[in-house]
């Protein structure tokens, strides 16, 4: 399977190096797309520089600081239009362990979304404080219940996704970022008939720099789960596409 890790940067540049090698220690068959967004560290300078040592490494830049979910939006195209089977979703700043990456290429083979998740048996997060453990614990429960998602963790954003999924949501309809990011693909994918497998992960805070964490994006999310209950955002159907076979199974077991 031909795989793209897509790791959107802005000021990572003493995260960046050490992240590439594990990264390819544990995959190191798969390539990897670093969307920088004109970091002013020089982040996007240096994954230039690493690309001329390495081919499995693509950088793409962007203007400015234009948020998450479009940065991972133009990752996902840039996956489509080179052929890849599957793409991940990974942060730049250690949060997301490259140890997990096995796990996802083994559980990707036979399905159409994992999801690395911190509220199932083996994941956690051992660091965080009591304030985000709730906020976190909260906000999934509240957008689980409120859009009917059987999914455990669906603010993750540590996740690998199938070519046929990325093709089928729509992408240009997207305009989310942060945490309602990964809720509205949670959504628009369990909605298209595609089989959701969550791996467990430990999610540590990140190693070096600061959190992008903010309220903004805690407001966005609950924001959206109430557009998304009432029908006010864009959303492909089901009868789009025809389910995939292994959202056919899940289907058939369900019942």
């Amino acid at each position: 399977m031909k795989t793209l890790i897509i790791i959107p940067t802005y000021n990572e540049y003493d995260n960046l190096r050490p992240l590439l090698d594990e990264v390819f220690s544990y995959a190191p068959e798969t390539d990897l797309l670093i969307v920088d967004d004109n970091s002013p560290d020089g982040t996007g300078k240096l994954a230039d520089e690493i690309a001329v040592e390495d081919p499995r490494l693509h950088v793409l830049h962007r203007t400015g600081k234009l948020g998450l979910g479009t940065a991972y939006v133009a990752g996902f195209k840039y996956s489509i239009e080179h052929n890849y089977d599957a793409a991940f979703e990974m942060d730049a700043d250690f949060s997301h362990d490259p140890k997990y990456l096995p796990d996802f290429l083994r559980a990707i083979e036979d399905a159409d979304l994992v999801i690395g998740s911190r509220y199932i048996p083996g994941g956690a997060t051992p660091n965080w404080s009591p304030t985000r453990r709730a906020i976190s614990g909260c906000g999934n429960i509240f957008a689980r219940f409120m859009l009917g998602m059987k999914v455990h963790d669906c603010t993750a954003g540590y996740r690998c996704y199938r070519r046929e999924v990325l093709e089928s949501i729509d992408l240009d309809t997207i305009q989310s970022q942060g945490y309602a990011f990964q809720v509205e693909l949670t959504n628009r994918v369990l909605r298209q008939g595609f089989k959701i497998v969550e791996t467990p992960i430990v999610f540590m805070d990140r190693r070096i720099g600061q959190s992008k964490m903010s309220k903004t994006i805690v407001v966005e999310a609950f924001t959206y789960v109430f557009r998304a209950r009432l029908g006010m955002v864009p959303m492909p159907t089901p009868a789009m596409r025809k389910p995939s076979r292994r959202g056919q199974e899940a289907a058939q077991t369900s019942r």
